[in-house]
Formats: C-alpha cells, structure tokens, sequence
C-alpha cells in the first residue's frame, strides 16, 4: 500500500511506518537490545568535561556505586568508555519495599579523545558517588626543523 497516495508523505510517518511495512522484512535497521540499553545508560549519566592546559578531567556522577563497580576502559585507541551498575539490594526477610526511587541499572559514558590525550596516562579517583577521571595531554609536537640538503659541485 503507497500511503504517498493517501497524503501520509512525511517523513515522519515514513519512519514510524517503516517498522510495520509488509513489504520489507528486514530488520537491518532496527538498534539491537544492547545498542538500545547502552544508549539509554549514556542519556541519564551525567557528566562535566573540563580541559586544563595539561589534562583533560571527566567528572561523572556514581552514586552508590563502589570502585569495585566501575569500570573505565579506552577503546578503538581513543574512545574513553566509563561504565558501572548498581544492582538492587537484596530484599530481607520480613521488609518490603514501599517506594523505590533511587537509580539502579547501567551507568556508561563514551567520550572521544582528542589527538593529544595521553591514553597512557589515565588516572581514576572515586570519592562520595563521584568519579574523577584525568587524562593527561601529550606535550606539544617539536617544531619541524628545516632539513639542509648539502649542493656538491660537479
């Protein structure tokens, strides 16, 4: 059916029918479970990125979360990924929960370095529910020199 014919040419409805569309039985162009849970994670972590003149400093927020618990990787030579979860507490006998508010789940950030961030020098500090990461900057490249090529008379 060409829904174009009946007025829904916007794109919008295009990209909402796509999924529904009986004529394309491919789902190459749907996000995987784990793309989804990952995307997710990254949108409720927040995260401050200051530059100094010799560092680059992540601050992420971590509550609850012990050091034990977080994991801070660098990956493809310059995506700094920083992941953690906090898992419920196990239920004691005779307590039940009335609200449940407070956060649990994955926590992930992924940060592209720039060309000058030193991978080998990455230090992490956490300290009350709030985790430091420093990456260092790789001192400035030397000027090129100008190379003297010597004439020799023929």
């Amino acid at each position: 059916m060409d829904f174009r014919l009946m007025g829904f040419d916007s794109p919008l409805f295009h990209a909402v029918h796509h999924p529904v569309d009986d004529n394309d039985k491919s789902t190459t162009n749907a996000p995987t479970q784990a793309y989804v849970r990952d995307a997710k994670a990254m949108a409720a972590t927040p995260a401050d990125v200051k530059e100094y003149p010799n560092s680059y400093v992540f601050i992420i927020d971590m509550p609850g979360l012990k050091s034990g618990g977080i994991k801070v990787q660098v990956e493809d030579d310059n995506v700094l990924v920083i992941s953690g979860e906090r898992k419920r507490e196990e239920e004691k006998e005779g307590a039940k929960y009335v609200r449940m508010e407070r956060r649990i789940g994955k926590f992930m950030r992924k940060f592209v370095l720039p060309e000058n961030a030193n991978i080998e020098a990455i230090s992490a500090v956490c300290q009350d529910g709030e985790l430091t990461v420093t990456v260092r900057k790789l001192p400035p490249p030397e000027p090129k020199k100008p190379k003297t090529v010597e004439v020799k008379i023929a």
